[in-house]
Parts: C-alpha cells; sequence; structure tokens
C-alpha cells in the first residue's frame, strides 16, 4: 500500500491543494490523509469536485448526468462522462483525521502499528505504547527520524520548504518514507527498519 500524507494547510489552502494532487494524480497513492486540524481538507476537495463535474458533485447528481447522458449523450460525450466520474470518484481517496478530541487515528502500515496525529504533544505514553510509528502533522518542517524505539514522521505543514506532503511505501520487506516539497521534487527518502517481535517456538512432549 502506498500512504499518502499531507500536513496542515496553516491557510495555505492552494499549497494543501498542490499537495494533493500530486499524491493522489502523480504518485497515484492508495490513500492520503490529511494531518490537519481543520476544515481545509473538507474545503479543499468539495470545491475540485465542482471542478470536474460541475456545481453538483453529489452521488445523487452523478445518477442524473449519467441517465441523461445515456439517453441523449453523443459516443464523445459519454467517454467524458466517464472520464470526469472517474476523476471525482478518485477524490475518495483523500480522508482527514476523525474531527474532535485531539484529532487522531490508528492505522495498520504492512505489519506495524501507526499513530496518526495532528499535534503528537497531546499523545500521551499509553496512547502510543504499542505503536512502531508517530505521524504527526504540527510541524514547522518535515521530518523522519528515529528515536529510541520509533519512527517519527511528519511531512511539515503545506509549503513549507522541502516538505508538505510525503508517501509511506510497504510494498518492500520495510517501508520506505518519501518527502515532497511544493514543486513535487523528493526532498527526502528514508528506510524505516523496524525490528519485527522474535517468535519462540516451544516443543513439548514426554
Amino acid at each position: 500500500m502506498r500512504l499518502g500524507l499531507l500536513g496542515p494547510a496553516d491557510g495555505n489552502v492552494d499549497d494543501l491543494a498542490r499537495a494533493a494532487e500530486l499524491l493522489v494524480g502523480e504518485l497515484k497513492v492508495d490513500r492520503a490523509i490529511y494531518l490537519g486540524a481543520d476544515s481545509a481538507l473538507d474545503d479543499m476537495v468539495a470545491a475540485w469536485a465542482k471542478q470536474i463535474v460541475g456545481d453538483d458533485p453529489s452521488d445523487d447528481a452523478a445518477w442524473r448526468r449519467a441517465a441523461e447522458v445515456a439517453i441523449d449523450g453523443t459516443s464523445l460525450e459519454i467517454d467524458e462522462f466517464i472520464t470526469r466520474e472517474r476523476a471525482r470518484q478518485r477524490l475518495r481517496v483523500l480522508e482527514g483525521l476523525p474531527k474532535g478530541g485531539i484529532a487522531r487515528t490508528i492505522e495498520m502500515i504492512g505489519d506495524r502499528v501507526a499513530v496518526l496525529v495532528h499535534d503528537k504533544g497531546l499523545l500521551d505514553e499509553e496512547d502510543i505504547f504499542a505503536a512502531s510509528l508517530l505521524i504527526y502533522g504540527r510541524s514547522p518542517e518535515p521530518l523522519v527520524k528515529r528515536i529510541g524505539a520509533r519512527w517519527f514522521v511528519t511531512p511539515g505543514s503545506a509549503g513549507v520548504l522541502g516538505g508538505g506532503a510525503a508517501v509511506l511505501d510497504d510494498d518492500a520487506e520495510e517501508i520506505v518514507a518519501s518527502v515532497y516539497g511544493p514543486d513535487g521534487t523528493c526532498t527526502m527518502k528514508e528506510t524505516i527498519a523496524i525490528q519485527r517481535a522474535t517468535k519462540m517456538k516451544i516443543q513439548g512432549g514426554a
């Protein structure tokens, strides 16, 4: 799985949109999680969907458009409808942290437990006890660093120099973290090596 990470907008909605377009359109992530605690992602996705299909990007409107083009549309119009709807559906890969509380969620990345949170300063030891990765949004700059037994990962805020977006790729044996700047350049790449628990086999018998 390729998991995308979007840093908090902090008012830089255009930079957030560029980072989201990079993750969704160019890097083809399976999911992309916004690490902010505001409504910037929801607002951006709504505006983006309207640009693709018009003023009503809802599923109900999509069915109405499908019926209309099926009855009266030319083959070219049908192809254009399908292309737009696929682009609209692709926006579903963009997700936000749960609203309210400390804005956090827990994910499995491969066989590793990751805690994703807006502000890591609000977590306590119990919150992160079982986590191998702590992924957070609130940060002035991007970071991929091992501290003790855990890895800390943040893309940094949208538009920050050398950051704003990141990808965690677990297709190989280890997770690879890549950070991208506002111009789409990969500015940091790190293999996240996490020691797995040793499996013990106990044999018994008379």
